[in-house]
Order: structure tokens, then C-alpha cells, then sequence
């Protein structure tokens, strides 16, 4: 237990600073620039969360084979997977950079984003994606960091640039006045300082691990592991991700107040969630390691250990959001604003009570991709997510319910995919631990 949150509690603190990113947009958009800037900058978080989703999971499938060769001692073959991964992953950076500027319209278009915002939104999103890159950098640096037992690294180099984050948001929307633009600016600035600087620091401070030339043209079988890792870890992310996008289109349909309402909420919502998210990454390099080294039984106590853990905490966050969800709501909400009000309480509570069902569900992912099972972590996602969609928008669609729906069919998703983990893992218990 002392061995999995030592190292979970430096990925937990760094990807809350990391939420500070856009939190701190929205925290001075929502109060200086109003409510319609404050819905703009919120639906482009979650367009954001799906892009980057991509690039993420890539750098996390990457993670979960790094860690397997550092578990079983194998330098040479970390460092050709290190290669094969970062080849794969800038390719991908780069295309998806371009497309996202070539189909900006019609992307927004999709979104169904309101005449009144439409601009806005527009002008926010065109600073943002130039960030994308940098996304790349960090991610792909941490989670080599972090495969090798280095968590701290990459919590300091974000906390210097959470900080300047907020400091140049301030400066940018309050003391020039560039609106969201200014605020999109900052993000970007702050996002490319991360990713430099964790870059530098790996290439100066730990040389064992610089990609040689070689590296960087390894062989097919190498790419096709790195490949199928990455690919299906990706998916699984974007997957989520795109499910979440879609309701977000589905929320956009109900007007601004609820635009404005779900932006705010989410955000209090994924800052809640988000620890015990980091805790199953952590979670997941600890099996992926000991998956390596072969230490089975030592497996199996960290999985009750991490459960208990995870359980404990999901209880206390949802009793903490369900009692504060006005006060929360209000951090974003001017006090007049009452319809917004009304409807990101609501969200919360329905969702606060039930965050047991998502932190077994990122425990689950984070096991099933490091014992090599990459694919059942999309299953699950496939199930959580669609179930999802699929009610959100049949429960939306009935007058008495309305935009109640969306917020329970989350729960409901949740629920299904743990118990479809949860199943398997107990049909299959012997093998995927099995010493090979």
C-alpha cells in the first residue's frame, strides 16, 4: 500500500495542477468575461479533452510497455521501444494538429455551438490547438518518467507552469483585455514551457535514457508492440472521450444556461474525479512492472490494497461534492446567475453520488493494460460509454425528463462496464496473472 501511493500521490497532485490549465480559464472567463464567453471556453475544454485524449493514450499504452521492460531489466529494448514510440506518436501529433485547423468550421458545426458563441468559440480554439504539440511533449516525457519509477519530475515541472498559467491569464484577459483569446494564449504558453523543459531535463539529467539515432529506426516488430499498446490504449481514451464529446453536442442543444451549467459542472466534476483517475495510472505502471519482473502474488496485494484505497477516497469525495455542490458552482457562477445555478447543482449531486462507479472503472483500465490486455480496457469504455450516449439521449428526449437524463444516464454507464470487469477478471483470474 505505502509503495503505490508514494508513487501515486505526485501523479495525483501534478494532473490536478494540470487541470488548473483550463480551470483557470474558465474560473476568469466565467467571472470577468460573463456567461456566454464562460460556455465557449467550457465546450472547447471538452473538444480539447478528446484531441488530447488521443495523444494521450498513446503515451500511456507507451507507458505500460516501457514499464514491462524496466521491470524486466531489459535497457536495450527500453530504449528501442522509446525510439519506435516517439516516431509513432510526433506522427500522429502532426497530423492531428493539421486536421483540427483544416475542419476548425465544420468541427463546430458538428458541436451544434450557438450563433451567439459561434465566433468566440472559434477564436478560442484556433489559439488552443497550437498547444497541441506541446501536449505531446509532456505526455511522452512523463510517462517515460513515470515508467521508471519517476513520478516527481513531472509534478514540478507543472506546478511551475500551472502557476504560470494563472499568473499570465490574469495578465492577458484582465490587464490587455484579449477576452478569450488572452486566456487561450496563456494555456498555450504555459503548456510549451511543460513540454520543453520535461524534454530538457530527461536529454540533461538522465542519459541512460537519450534516444540514439538507432532508436529511432527500429524494427518492425518492435513498432507492431508499440503499435498495438499505444493504439488500443488510444482508443480506449479517445473513445471515452468522443462519448463525452457527443453529450456535449446533446447539451449544446439545450441553450446556453445549460451550456454554461455543464462547462462549470464538469469542470468541479473531472478536479473530483481526477486523483483517483492518476491513482490507476499509478496502479497500472506498479503491475506493469511487477508484470515484468514476474511477481505474481506481489500483483494480487496491491490489487486489494489499491481497491481499498480507491474506495475509501471515492466515498469521502462524493459525500464532499454532494454537500458543497452550490458553493462549488458558485467558485465558477456569479450568485444572480440562478438558472445556471439550479442546473450545475443538479449535475453534481447526481453525479457526486455515485464516484465509486468511476474510480473501480479506472483501476480496471489501468489493470487490464498492464497485463497485456489492452483491448478489454476498450471493451469496457465501449460499454460505459455507449450505455452513456444511448440513454442520454433517449432519456433527454422524453419531456418530463429532459436534460436530467444526460446527467443520469453517467452513473448508469459506470455501473455496467465494472460489473463487465469485474466478471471477467474473476472468470479469468488465473491466467492473466499467470507467471509466463
Amino acid at each position: 500500500m505505502r509503495t503505490i501511493l508514494l508513487f501515486s500521490l505526485p501523479m495525483i497532485a501534478g494532473n490536478l495542477l494540470q487541470q488548473c490549465y483550463n480551470i483557470a480559464d474558465t474560473l476568469i472567463v466565467g467571472r470577468f468575461l460573463g456567461s456566454g464567453a464562460l460556455a465557449a471556453v467550457g465546450s472547447s475544454y471538452t473538444l480539447m479533452t478528446f484531441l488530447t485524449s488521443i495523444l494521450l493514450g498513446l503515451c500511456m499504452g507507451s507507458g505500460a510497455v516501457f514499464s514491462i521492460r524496466y521491470g524486466e531489466g531489459d535497457e536495450e529494448r527500453l530504449k528501442e521501444s522509446m525510439g519506435a514510440s516517439f516516431v509513432l506518436i510526433l506522427t500522429a501529433a502532426v497530423i492531428l494538429n493539421i486536421l483540427v485547423f483544416a475542419l476548425l468550421d465544420e468541427i463546430l458545426v458538428l458541436l451544434q455551438v450557438p450563433a451567439e458563441i459561434y465566433e468566440t468559440m472559434r477564436d478560442y480554439l484556433w489559439v488552443i490547438f497550437w498547444g497541441i504539440l506541446a501536449t505531446f511533449l509532456y505526455n511522452y516525457f512523463a510517462s517515460l518518467l513515470r515508467a521508471v519509477g519517476n513520478s516527481v519530475t513531472p509534478l514540478l515541472f507543472l506546478a511551475v507552469c500551472a502557476l504560470l498559467n494563472v499568473v499570465l491569464d490574469l495578465w492577458f484577459v484582465l490587464g490587455f483585455g484579449w477576452g478569450v483569446t488572452g486566456a487561450a494564449a496563456a494555456t498555450v504558453i504555459s503548456q510549451y514551457v511543460s513540454g520543453v523543459g520535461i524534454a530538457a531535463y530527461t536529454w540533461i539529467k538522465m542519459p541512460r535514457f537519450r534516444i540514439r539515432g538507432k532508436d529511432l529506426k527500429p524494427r518492425k516488430e518492435m513498432i507492431f508492440e508499440i503499435a498495438q499498446f499505444s493504439f488500443l490504449t488510444s482508443l480506449q481514451q479517445s473513445v471515452m472521450n468522443l462519448g463525452i464529446l457527443m453529450v456535449q453536442g446533446l447539451v449544446n442543444s439545450f441553450g446556453t444556461v445549460i451550456m454554461a451549467a455543464f462547462a462549470a459542472a464538469v469542470k468541479i466534476d473531472s478536479f473530483a474525479y481526477m486523483p483517483v483517475q492518476d491513482f490507476g495510472n499509478a496502479f497500472s505502471t506498479f503491475v506493469a512492472q511487477n508484470f515484468g519482473a514476474k511477481k505474481e502474488e506481489r500483483i494480487r496485494r496491491g490489487i486489494r490494497c489499491a481497491a481499498a484505497m480507491a474506495i475509501v477516497f471515492c466515498l469521502v469525495i462524493s459525500a464532499a461534492v454532494f454537500l458543497f455542490a452550490r458553493p462549488l458552482m458558485m467558485i465558477f457562477v456569479k450568485p444572480e446567475e440562478t438558472q445556471i445555478l439550479a442546473a450545475g447543482v443538479e449535475y453534481l449531486r447526481i453525479e457526486g453520488a455515485f464516484y465509486c462507479g468511476i474510480g473501480c472503472l479506472f483501476l480496471l483500465y489501468g489493470f487490464y493494460r498492464a497485463v497485456k490486455k489492452p483491448g478489454m480496457s476498450v471493451v469496457l469504455t465501449v460499454i460505459s460509454l455507449g450505455t452513456r450516449v444511448a440513454l442520454a439521449y433517449l432519456l433527454s428526449s422524453i419531456e418530463q425528463i429532459g436534460v436530467t437524463g444526460i446527467w443520469w444516464s453517467v452513473p448508469i454507464g459506470w455501473a455496467l462496464a465494472d460489473l463487465t470487469g469485474f466478471v471477467y477478471y474473476k472468470v479469468k483470474k488465473k491466467t492473466l496473472l499467470a507467471v509466463r
